[in-house]
């Protein structure tokens, strides 16, 4: 178990995305090879961005595709590589959640990527994108109370009945990973759980994606719920930082096998002042700001007032991801 070496092979899942996407492009920046695994390469629409970043005519950026629902998908692709960064979504056709609560498809991706792994005969650090929502349960506010400092080996209370599907599909892919890292002996995987993603998009599907950039799209043309996620503030990283925290990861000495690391710039934002700042920023566009009056009865405001409270007396942490060297 080992970091990678400079220079060396990395595999991106879900490159074509937004935090894959300025993954692959920090890595050709720091002289790494990268094999970008998308869904489909002949999609232009999701693809031509990637094929238009340094390194591509090269040969030092090679396009892959790569269906997750497939076993066996990244056989071939992960052969050869030092790193995998996990970075895709799961994916189940037909799913209104997208496979998220689904223990049996959860299960079936993770393993059969685990596999590919195993069998690539090269691999040594595995780094997996999980997010904020695997460490702390927005549904659970009492959880909130008791354990209000939000750090790395912190987990949601499993007890909760109204724990979100994402939440523990998220926390199951990071145990699947670790456990086999730990019975291989070969490899190692470190997970990186991102707050709320912001930043420039690279292509233009990624604007529809998210659900940050997709909300801030819709601000640019007046439209923002106050509500939105039951009012809780946006945890705000740059999406080029959490590239920088898993960067750091494959690259460090440090790291243990089944460690986690935060990506967060430990600044709450309320969205409104979301709204107010792009109103500040680009006011040559004449965007209109939205309208963020609520029509609410006094029990709508209480509950507004409490939801506010509970979120503002916790602590998001991201120690870990600083002690690499990473500044926000």
């Amino acid at each position: 178990m080992a970091p990678i070496p400079k220079g060396g092979t990395v595999a991106v899942t879900g490159a074509s995305g937004f935090i894959g996407g300025w993954l692959v492009r920090d890595l050709l920046s720091r002289g790494y090879r990268v094999r970008a695994c998308v869904r489909d390469v002949n999609d232009g629409a999701k693809t031509n961005f990637l094929k238009a970043m340094p390194g591509y005519v090269s040969g030092r950026l090679t396009l892959h595709s790569a269906d997750l629902n497939v076993a066996g998908c990244f056989d071939k692709i992960f052969k050869g590589c030092h790193g995998v960064a996990h970075v895709s979504h799961i994916d189940a056709s037909g799913s209104e959640s997208g496979g998220y609560g689904d223990d049996d498809y959860t299960k079936m991706v993770n393993d059969h990527i685990i596999k590919s792994v195993n069998e690539s005969d090269s691999v040594t650090r595995v780094v997996v994108t999980s997010s904020v929502a695997a460490v702390v349960s927005e549904s659970n506010f009492d959880e909130m109370v008791k354990r209000p400092v939000i750090y790395e080996d912190r987990f949601p209370d499993s007890n909760n009945h109204r724990l979100s599907g994402y939440s523990r599909s998220k926390q199951q892919a990071e145990h699947f990973f670790s456990n086999a890292a730990e019975a291989s002996g070969r490899w190692d995987s470190i997970t990186c759980c991102p707050a709320d993603n912001v930043g420039p998009i690279q292509s233009a599907h990624q604007g529809d994606r998210g659900p940050w950039q997709g909300l801030m799209k819709k601000m640019l043309y007046g439209e923002c719920n106050p509500a939105v996620h039951g009012y809780r503030p946006w945890h705000t990283v740059d999406v080029r930082d959490t590239c920088a925290v898993q960067i750091a990861i494959l690259e460090s000495v440090m790291v243990q096998n089944g460690e986690r690391h935060i990506a967060y710039n430990t600044h709450k934002i309320e969205v409104e002042e979301v709204c107010a700042r792009i109103d500040k920023l680009l006011p040559e566009h004449g965007f209109t700001t939205p309208d963020m009056t609520e029509d609410l009865d006094e029990k709508g405001i209480a509950r507004r007032a409490e939801r506010r409270a509970f979120y503002a007396a916790t602590d998001l942490r991201n120690d870990r991801s600083r002690a690499l060297g990473i500044t926000y």
